[in-house]
């Protein structure tokens, strides 16, 4: 598996693996190709696949598009001996690839289960607004109100 700091990503992955027996292998990417994690043991290739996962769905989207139309946020390419897989959402995409004749809807889920459990991990580690005590200022009634308990 391909070494990363945001562990979080790598669990994800690692969870969709073992939800999905259909997915072979997988790798969890920035919309720029960069990889964040993956199941795959060479960098090089892990590397390659993120990049072809962003330019497929990026060229994919770019011949679909007409006016008024939303991009394209998945997509499948299958040949006899396998499928491939790509979902996106707002900040990464995720990328597999299938066995034959893959129940489609199910491995899309999957995916999609995938990047809203990194998305969920990245918004809990992220870090909290905190709320400053601050003293509402006291009002005439209240000032005259504390001076006479004082001087009783």
């Amino acid at each position: 598996m391909v070494a990363c700091p945001r562990m979080d990503a790598a669990q994800a992955l690692a969870d969709l693996t073992e939800i999905s027996a259909q997915i072979e292998a997988a790798v969890l990417a920035d919309h720029d190709g960069s990889v964040v994690a993956s199941t795959l043991d060479d960098d090089a290739a892990a590397k390659s696949f993120a990049e072809a996962a962003a330019e497929l769905l990026a060229a994919a989207d770019e011949v679909r598009t007409g006016p008024g139309s939303d991009p394209l946020v998945q997509v499948e390419g299958a040949a006899l001996d396998g499928s491939v897989f790509v979902a996106k959402d707002e900040r990464h995409l995720v990328a597999a690839v299938t066995r034959s004749r893959p129940t489609v809807g199910l491995v899309f889920y999957d995916l999609k289960t995938c990047l809203r459990m990194l998305e969920r991990e990245e918004e809990a580690k992220a870090p909290k607004a905190t709320k400053t005590a601050t003293r509402r200022p006291t009002t005439a009634k209240k000032k005259t109100e504390e001076a006479e308990s004082e001087s009783s």
